[in-house]
């Protein structure tokens, strides 16, 4: 569905998201809405998803003021070109060791999968997929120390 499957990686189907470099932030919620469901097909492929697209969510909730300012428009411009440069995803080897990256600010979470493969006769650390979320109202209240658990 929009992606590539080699033998060894995964990437996003240019060809489908070639629109997207034609794409502005836009003054309706209705597209702002298309688009963020669009990009959320491709998430497990950008890092920290969440913290660049967050701003959006909140933008589309029910009895917010609709308001695109400068970071809501850097934010649109970056997840855009996350969509038509995003890393390749190696596919897992289960035999070898996995690394996991843990990433917690007060609004998200995000954790990115990494292992180290042998590509081209030299190990390479790659991402297997990256993950990320909301911080939900309850633990929001958690101290810092226990919001990356």
């Amino acid at each position: 569905m929009g992606q590539v499957v080699s033998g060894l990686s995964l990437e996003i189907d240019k060809n489908r998201c070639s629109s997207t470099t034609e794409t502005y932030a836009s003054e309706e919620k209705k597209e702002i809405q298309s688009f963020l469901g669009f990009a959320g097909l491709y998430r497990q492929h950008i890092e920290n998803f969440e913290s660049i697209a967050g701003n959006h969510y909140k933008l589309c909730e029910k009895d917010t003021i609709f308001e695109m300012n400068f970071d809501r428009v850097k934010g649109f411009e970056s997840l855009r070109q996350f969509l038509t440069i995003s890393p390749l995803l190696l596919m897992p080897d289960f035999k070898l060791p996995f690394k996991l990256y843990i990433y917690a600010s007060r609004d998200w979470l995000g954790a990115a999968l990494n292992q180290v493969q042998i590509i081209n006769e030299s190990p390479l650390e790659g991402p297997i997929c990256f993950i990320s979320r909301q911080i939900k109202p309850t633990e929001a209240r958690y101290g810092a120390s226990e919001t990356g658990c």
